[in-house]
């Protein structure tokens, strides 16, 4: 049995900015008065929504506008702005989402002027415009009930901009640094396409690029487009979301190779295991372990384990004799099978709770749904419940809603 999800394409026709997303989302069916209504929520004055009809390239488009009658001071950190989210009415999806958004600048800001995130002074993203974008997007993604997002290659222009900072190339620094290990396509456009805002929705958003027929069979819904603020005479300035019913292939297993790397040591302080283990997962091993083992002359000793990706095998060599007291490591070349996961965000009455997804079986497939451990030592420490209690209650709701 496939997975159904409603997805939406954001076919990236020029460029994509936080109006852009909302007009077209809005043109594909999300509705003008819930956005409001919803924006309503986050306590914020001084501005107005504007939602018109226009023509690009003699294509009908929705033009999204926040006019701002009077500009309050929303020129805050990081802090503020989840404050102002996490303190509102809104779901536990926009909030987390859009925290997420406002996160992805943020890291990105920090790097480029070399300080730290709670230092960084959001000004054009912290401004009320910005505040709308992000947010409002999140809550027509949850209109729509988008389970997932695609997009083609990222648009960018060329030349200089002006900002808060003063002139800055384009594209935007912050957008080049949101948009590191994402498909992009530099262009001869001498204008700022893609913003920083723009960015951030399809970093934080897209499952990757649809244009490879990687994403199963796809039943085309609801079509919509957002315009940009103005005519480019190389392209059409708009924003297309394609809504669609995709039905994903199982997620059936596969076989791959590794390597399992042991060695027995008894002469070692227990307190380094711990701290061994750390380093050996951030390396990217696949699973390490300890065993209680009984070595030569009835000394009491310790296995340890460690499964790894062949690439990797130096890298593990390197830290298990650096950071132990072994001098010598077996290496066996096995064969593993594995059940295809997926890790997705479900809402709970617990908030938004990432869970695993696997399937197994037979032609009717069978599916393991789990909620990961470490949002449930999260929860239960937000909430003073004990662990086990959380688990089994995640364990319940989510699979009633599966």
């Amino acid at each position: 049995m496939a997975l159904q999800m409603t997805t939406a394409l954001f076919d990236i026709i020029t460029g994509i900015s936080g109006d852009m997303t909302i007009a077209a989302l809005i043109d594909a069916g999300a509705d003008f008065e819930h956005l409001k209504n919803e924006i309503n929520k986050l306590g914020l004055h001084g501005f107005e929504l504007k939602l018109s009809t226009m023509q690009r390239s003699y294509i009908t488009s929705k033009k999204f506008d926040v006019i701002i009658n009077e500009q309050p001071n929303y020129d805050k950190h990081l802090a503020d702005i989840f404050e102002i989210i996490e303190s509102s009415l809104l779901s536990d999806f926009v909030k987390h989402t859009s925290k997420k958004m406002f996160g992805i600048i943020g890291d990105a800001e920090a790097k480029i002027h070399n300080v730290p995130i709670d230092k960084i002074h959001f000004h054009e993203v912290g401004a009320i415009d910005s505040f709308v974008d992000i947010v409002g997007t999140c809550i027509c993604l949850e209109y729509l009930g988008v389970d997932k997002v695609y997009t083609t290659q990222v648009k960018l222009g060329k030349g200089q901009i002006n900002t808060q900072h003063g002139i800055m190339p384009n594209p935007a620094p912050a957008t080049l640094e949101i948009l590191k290990d994402y498909p992009v396509h530099f262009t001869n456009i001498d204008f700022e396409l893609t913003t920083p805002t723009g960015a951030a929705i399809v970093k934080s958003l897209s499952s990757g690029i649809y244009d490879n027929g990687s994403i199963g069979d796809v039943k085309i819904k609801k079509i919509g487009f957002g315009s940009g603020t103005f005519d480019i005479k190389e392209s059409p300035n708009l924003l297309r979301v394609i809504l669609c019913e995709v039905e994903f292939p199982p997620l059936r297993g596969g076989k791959e190779g590794l390597l399992v790397l042991e060695t027995n040591i008894d002469d070692m302080n227990p307190q380094i295991y711990p701290y061994v283990m750390e380093k050996l997962f951030e390396a990217g091993a696949f699973d390490v372990y300890y065993s209680n083992i009984m070595m030569k002359k009835g000394r009491p000793g310790i296995l340890l384990s460690v499964s790894s990706d062949e690439s990797l095998l130096d890298k593990m060599l390197e830290i298990i004799y650096s950071e132990t007291t072994t001098i010598g490591v077996r290496i066996n070349k096995i064969e593993r099978h594995k059940l295809k996961r997926e890790i997705k965000e479900v809402e709970t009455s617990f908030g938004i709770v990432k869970v695993k997804i696997a399937e197994f079986g037979n032609s009717e497939n069978h599916y393991k749904i789990t909620p990961e451990f470490e949002e449930c030592k999260r929860l239960a420490k937000e909430f003073n419940k004990p662990l086990y209690e959380i688990y089994n209650k995640l364990v319940k709701e989510i699979n009633e809603k599966t």
